[in-house]
């Protein structure tokens, strides 16, 4: 004990702390913004008209969201607003999800050629409440066939599904080579995709708040579909601030 250093105290100046707090400050903001690039806005909804898609594209460049959802008939406008700013196009094709295969097939080829780089089909729900698993595959595989290699995403966020159906569409996904598929954002229906999944990736649509937003991507999600993104990262930077004023306050800062 006699031999033990004794380390000198350290102190900072003022502005070495003011430095350091704007680090932190800095650090935060940074991690929101890379939680916010998992989101995708939802504009799919048939009251999206010219100007509520304009307002959707800009914020999904403000926030660097990975994509856009849109019905076919906006796609080839959302393509042109959001040209060469990073973030892409998903077209929502399969209508109701009871068109015949082949009809879906064509509508996958539609969107794709009005500039979409990826669409997230609607399954048919009838044929999945029957549990008929090698009509959902075949549907699957038909129009894995005209998106060739670019992306296609199962839809499976009928509020009508049940988690065992879910599991089955996401087998029928799963084996008909999508690349993944969208559930309701509900944490027991995730977990059901995601272990159903063999590394498929699972998106949830319907996300409403930061909580929300935060323990889907915690539980696993790889993207959250929103319509209110403006709403959840005022959330995030609010919540984050409350937080470190909080804490600096127990530091008697």
């Amino acid at each position: 004990m006699e031999n033990q250093a004794i380390l000198p105290e350290i102190t900072i100046t003022p502005d070495e702390a003011a430095q350091f707090e704007e680090f932190k400050r800095t650090r935060r903001e940074n991690e929101i913004a890379i939680r916010l690039q998992k989101s995708v806005i939802d504009a799919s909804r048939r009251e999206t008209d010219r100007s509520a898609l304009a307002r959707a594209c800009a914020l999904a460049k403000k926030y660097r969201a990975s994509a856009v959802a849109v019905s076919p008939v906006n796609t080839a406008l959302c393509r042109r607003i959001l040209e060469d700013s990073g973030v892409g196009v998903i077209c929502l094709t399969g209508g109701t999800g009871e068109s015949l295969p082949a009809v879906k097939k064509i509508e996958a080829k539609k969107a794709f050629a009005c500039g979409a780089g990826e669409i997230r089909m609607v399954l048919c729900y009838s044929h999945l409440a029957l549990g008929d698993f090698n009509y959902l595959k075949k549907e699957i595989k038909k129009v894995r066939k005209a998106a060739k290699k670019r992306v296609l995403t199962v839809s499976l966020e009928d509020r009508s599904l049940t988690r065992e159906e879910v599991a089955l569409g996401v087998r029928a996904a799963r084996e008909a080579k999508a690349d993944g598929v969208c559930v309701r954002g509900e944490l027991a229906h995730l977990a059901a995709a995601i272990e159903g999944g063999g590394g498929l990736r699972v998106d949830v649509s319907g996300v409403e708040n930061a909580e929300q937003f935060n323990s889907l991507l915690r539980a696993g999600a790889a993207r959250a579909y929103t319509a209110h993104l403006e709403t959840i990262a005022e959330e995030l930077f609010s919540e984050a601030s409350r937080m470190q004023t909080a804490k600096n306050q127990a530091d008697g800062k």
